[in-house]
């Protein structure tokens, strides 16, 4: 399915960037895997204004149609899952396993999930209520329903670490409930996505100027988005630092915002924690996509009965762990997203040390492997909380350990003594007791005892981690807005 250029798509109609194209580089060699429109910012404005003009009749059309259309759309990208792994691991840098389980087929389970959501009623009864007369209109029993209605034209911004998965959360949701999209990838791996948008109107048939996909190295395209008045949401999910931007120029023309931002998840290894269990969760940090995922546990707050076998059963597993290019069997870790990048995450590993720190595995760059932008596994010991490295999302294959001595309740300060609040977890042998440690934590999920996910649970976060909640049945609420109807009984 790779293609040497791509085109962007604007009311049905595909064209070329009005600025050219640029290289996407698959990081795992250097290697260009194919080149990208850079749309105009004109082209950001037309996209808008298509879906805008979409709006209208997309919006009346009877849910069972947007349900087939949706359940469709499942059908066809399971019919080209073959096509779009190799695509999708050459771009993003995902290992095979992770591309093949994890990346495509979450893709049509969305879209399943959402033809099905579809078609949940958008009616919410509500009792009567007697009103006395008043001078604004005599009394009576007033009977009320509350609506839920679509909130228009939704710009879908997804992040670079699963870009297809990512933005199939966001259309099928917004679809199904008659919103129209604009979509606009993450710069660094963009081509997946627009061969979805390419199944979605050629295959599929979703009408003219449902699905827009405009795309870009640098952030005009996306600005123009947030900018425009004919965008009525923005649906974001990526750093912190773009998410404040967006909330800042949103709020200039009143937009509904969904910020699925930052995490630096705590992992609360209690006293009667097993270890083992401990280990094995919280080094999927280095085990799933290089640690580059909002929701890893990369905090590992540990009381200090159980500080030492924790550390020396993460030491060991790091030492383990292949890395290399990402169709190799055995592979665990890939590269990361690029080379800048992986500077920046080397720079935290370097101020941990400085600090006063101690990087008990990993921390270097892997042998022979110079082409990519590939970095080892790293575990941080002997860290404190106030540390940059702590506090600080690094978005890759580190670890930072923190001991702590006391009690149950200082082991929560540490962890919600933090920016973020997007997923924390707690380890603990009485799930009662970690059930209430649970409980005390400030992040929008916490995992008991696992770093499993169940998808109908509202996901989001608190503090800088980000405002809204999708998922299941929450996503649908999430691109919706309510409108009450009231009339004399």
């Amino acid at each position: 399915m790779a293609r040497d250029t791509y085109q962007v798509l604007i009311g049905g109609a595909w064209a070329d960037g009005a600025d050219g194209t640029y290289d996407i580089v698959n990081p795992a060699n250097g290697e260009v895997v194919g080149r990208a429109p850079e749309a105009s910012v004109q082209q950001s404005i037309d996209a808008a204004a298509a879906a805008k003009d979409a709006f209208a009749s997309w919006s009346r059309t009877k849910p069972e149609y947007r349900a087939e259309l949706l359940k469709k759309a499942a059908e066809v990208v399971r019919a080209h899952a073959d096509e779009l792994v190799p695509l999708v691991i050459s771009e993003t840098g995902c290992t095979a396993t992770v591309g093949k389980s994890m990346q495509v087929p979450q893709v049509f389970a969305r879209f399943d999930r959402y033809a099905r959501g579809a078609l949940d009623t958008d009616t919410i009864p509500l009792p009567p209520m007697e009103m006395p007369q008043t001078a604004l209109a005599p009394g009576g029993i007033m009977g009320a329903i509350a609506r839920r209605i679509p909130v228009g034209v939704v710009a879908c911004i997804t992040p670079y670490n699963f870009p297809i998965v990512n933005m199939a959360g966001k259309i099928g949701p917004a679809l199904a409930t008659g919103n129209t999209v604009v979509v606009r990838p993450a710069s660094q791996d963009p081509l997946a996505v627009i061969e979805l948008c390419r199944l979605l109107n050629d295959e599929v048939g979703f009408p003219p100027g449902v699905i827009n996909c405009v795309t870009g190295s640098t952030p005009p395209t996306g600005e123009a988005l947030v900018d425009s008045r004919d965008v009525d949401m923005v649906s974001f999910t990526g750093s912190t630092g773009v998410g404040l931007r967006i909330a800042e120029a949103g709020g200039r023309t009143m937009k509904r915002l969904l910020l699925e931002l930052g995490g630096k998840g705590a992992a609360l290894v209690l006293d009667d924690a097993d270890v083992k269990t401990a280990v094995g969760a919280i080094g999927s940090v280095w085990t799933f996509h290089s640690g580059q995922i909002c929701t890893a546990p990369t905090r590992a707050i540990i009381h200090r009965s159980k500080y030492d076998e924790v550390v020396a059963g993460l030491a060991k597993m790091a030492n383990v762990l292949k890395v290399g290019d990402p169709h190799e069997p055995g592979v665990v870790l890939g590269p990361l997203i690029n080379t800048g990048h992986r500077d920046r995450v080397e720079s935290y590993i370097a101020s941990g040390k400085e600090q006063g720190a101690t990087v008990v595995a990993g921390g270097g760059r892997p042998d022979g492997l110079d082409a990519g932008a590939y970095l080892q596994p790293t575990l941080i010991a002997d860290c404190r909380p106030d540390f940059r490295c702590v506090r600080e999302e690094i978005f890759g294959p580190v670890i930072v350990a923190v001991p702590f001595d006391g009690d149950d309740e200082e082991g929560i300060a540490i962890a919600n003594d933090s920016d973020f609040g997007l997923y924390d977890y707690v380890f603990s042998s009485d799930s009662a007791r970690a059930m209430r440690v649970g409980k005390l934590m400030r992040a929008g999920n916490v995992g008991i005892n696992t770093v499993q996910r169940n998808h109908e649970t509202p996901f989001g976060g608190t503090k800088y981690s980000g405002v809204g909640r999708d998922g299941g049945v929450f996503g649908l609420h999430a691109y919706t807005e309510l409108q009450s109807m009231v009339w004399p009984g």
